[in-house]
């Protein structure tokens, strides 16, 4: 039997039946071939139950599109390519338009607008995109070079722009060189990262999300439930979502780079002194951080890890990963691979 979930019943037309009637609108994991690969995504579609068996199902317009986008992101994903949302999101974070990004770096003019809505970037311009996603001087190299692409008056606005995330951008893009630094062996999907890259944004949006629904966090048990979030998602999935690798510690699953994590500035991390004296990194959600780089199943996958860990004080939750397979099955100091995450049980 196939698998959906009834997203919503709606009142509408139905051009199946050709009657006005409560249709559900459902999703499902669905496979297509993109570039000679399965790949599996998100559909949606709507169900009549008045139909015949053999034809009770279509999509909108506005439906196909947005299936077609989850496929093709599904695609970027399991290739450690951009999402059509994460370019959006670059370009929002410099207030350009499609065109405008696509001259700044060179492009024709309709190259952004295709990459956001249905074209699969290669990886060469995937790379230049990734070039000024978090490093505005390299935004600026870019703006000197395609100059005469821009009259003055927009060429102002720009650099403008530009020297506003440049201002914002100095410690947060030092501290994110030193955590991707130590992630350098690390720089292809592999077992070790859930075939996910490092991707600092959800990092940072992921730790902040469960810091607004969790009560005294502090980091060991930070360290635990990110490890849950990315093993639930690999299993789920495929994939795993943050791109973080993880170490067998005494303390359970301890991700590499933690003491470069705790120190990025976008994260509101404060060090506490516990009645012991003894100084204790309390993590709190942080006021400037966006949660669109979240898709629904992230947000859903992150819904999951803290309703089952949100109460559980430290030394619960160290025990409780203890007992999992891939704990027990890894030795101290090795890396823990993603493909015994299949064997923890789905919450």
């Amino acid at each position: 039997m196939e698998k959906y979930e009834v997203i919503r019943s709606v009142h509408m037309d139905c051009p199946l039946c050709d009657k006005v009637h409560e249709l559900e609108e459902r999703k499902r994991i669905s496979v297509v071939d993109i570039k000679g690969e399965e790949i599996h995504y998100e559909e949606r579609y709507f169900f009549c139950s008045n139909a015949d068996e053999e034809e009770n199902e279509f999509m909108t317009g506005e439906m196909m599109n947005e299936n077609l986008l989850n496929a093709r992101n599904a695609y970027r994903e399991k290739h450690g390519l951009l999402t059509s949302d994460d370019i959006v999101s670059i370009r929002e974070s410099y207030g350009l338009s499609q065109v405008d990004l696509a001259r700044l770096l060179g492009w024709g003019e309709a190259t952004i607008s295709r990459y956001e809505s249905k074209a699969i970037q290669d990886e060469a311009y995937d790379t230049m995109l990734r070039m000024i996603k978090d490093n505005p001087l390299q935004a600026m190299e870019f703006l000197k070079k395609n100059s005469d692409k821009f009259n003055g008056l927009k060429r102002a606005e720009i650099r403008s722009k530009i020297l506003e995330k440049l201002d914002s951008y100095g410690k947060e893009y030092l501290t994110r060189q030193a955590l991707e630094g130590e992630y350098v062996y690390y720089d292809e999907p592999s077992d070790s990262n859930g075939f996910t890259l490092l991707n600092i944004d959800k990092l940072e949006a992921a730790i902040s999300y469960i810091a607004e629904k969790v009560d005294a966090l502090y980091k060991v048990k930070l360290m635990k439930m990110l490890w849950y979030t990315d093993a639930l998602s690999y299993k789920r999935t495929g994939t795993a979502m943050t791109g973080m690798v993880y170490r067998h510690q005494p303390m359970g699953a301890l991700p590499v780079g933690h003491y470069s994590l705790m120190n990025l500035e976008n994260l509101n991390v404060q060090i506490e002194e516990s009645f012991t004296n003894d100084s204790m990194v309390h993590i709190y959600p942080s006021k400037d951080i966006s949660y669109d780089v979240l898709t629904v199943e992230y947000k859903k996958t992150l819904d999951d890890v803290i309703e089952k860990f949100g109460n559980y004080k430290t030394k619960d939750i160290v025990e409780y990963m203890h007992k999992e397979k891939a704990y027990i099955y890894t030795k101290q100091g090795e890396i823990i691979p993603f493909s015994l995450a299949k064997e923890i049980a789905d919450f």
